[in-house]
């Protein structure tokens, strides 16, 4: 017999890479997040596969209706080439898809809360450690705000420290390709030189207007995931010690 037998509500699930966890959590909170970035909210939810084919969705959606773009001339006053540079018959095509995300977003936050009750009252047995060929994972505790730093430092490096390594990776690359099509780092290294007018000449606003939502979503993922983490840390403690170290004849002084 597993010394940890399969409960019928998992409460988690760790892996070499990741660690999956049921908590509750605002639905309005993951909404707003599938607003700001489309899979975003479902990456807060760990349904990956979901969430990176609707960040990828968006990407190719976005950049074919120049969405960003028209954001971009909006929020600057010029709306007459805001409506000039977007293709409206993409545009048409992704609205159906954006709205999907925030609806399917808010319903699997609420039926997930559901389940993790029923999972948490049933007290449903937790792997401490997941060790294999190609990484090591266990429960443990970490700093949310070291979370955070490495999150600032660079995108996907805070979910490396929680080991979130398939979120952390993901994200990171995915930056690199932001960072690389939006010619952001030379257009900071211009700008730190004072040399101005080039550095806006050459920023591609339609791939940086992607980066204040990637950045503002990996810090707050990063913070929530390793408090996450710690109360699933504190929670296997307990059981353990409950079931191991507290006679059956203990009484509650209540």
């Amino acid at each position: 017999m597993s010394e940890y037998p399969q409960a019928r509500r998992q409460r988690a699930h760790l892996s070499q890479f990741t660690t999956t966890v049921f908590y509750p959590r605002n639905p309005w909170v993951v909404a707003f997040f599938s607003f700001s970035y489309p899979g975003f909210g479902h990456l807060l939810l760990h349904r990956y596969i979901a969430g990176f084919i609707l960040i990828l969705w968006e990407t190719f959606i976005n950049q074919s209706a120049k969405i960003n773009l028209g954001i971009f001339y909006t929020l600057t006053g010029d709306f007459a080439k805001a409506m000039d540079v977007i293709d409206e018959q993409w545009l048409m095509v992704y609205v159906a898809i954006y709205m999907f995300g925030i609806w399917d977003g808010y319903r699997q936050t609420v039926d997930m809360n559901k389940q993790y009750i029923l999972a948490d009252r049933e007290d449903a047995p937790l792997r401490p450690i997941a060790m294999g060929a190609w990484d090591i994972n266990f429960l443990d505790k970490r700093k949310p705000w070291v979370a955070v730093l490495w999150s600032v430092l660079f995108p996907g490096l805070g979910h490396l420290y929680i080991h979130k390594v398939i979120v952390g990776f993901f994200i990171f690359a995915y930056t690199v390709a932001i960072l690389y099509f939006g010619h952001l780092p030379q257009a900071i290294h211009l700008t730190m030189i004072g040399d101005f007018d080039v550095a806006k000449q050459i920023l591609h606003m339609q791939w940086a207007m992607y980066l204040p939502s990637i950045y503002f979503f990996i810090h707050f993922d990063a913070y929530v995931g390793a408090i996450d983490y710690n109360i699933l840390f504190e929670k296997e403690m307990k059981k353990f010690l409950r079931e191991n170290y507290q006679k059956k004849e203990f009484k509650f002084p209540f």
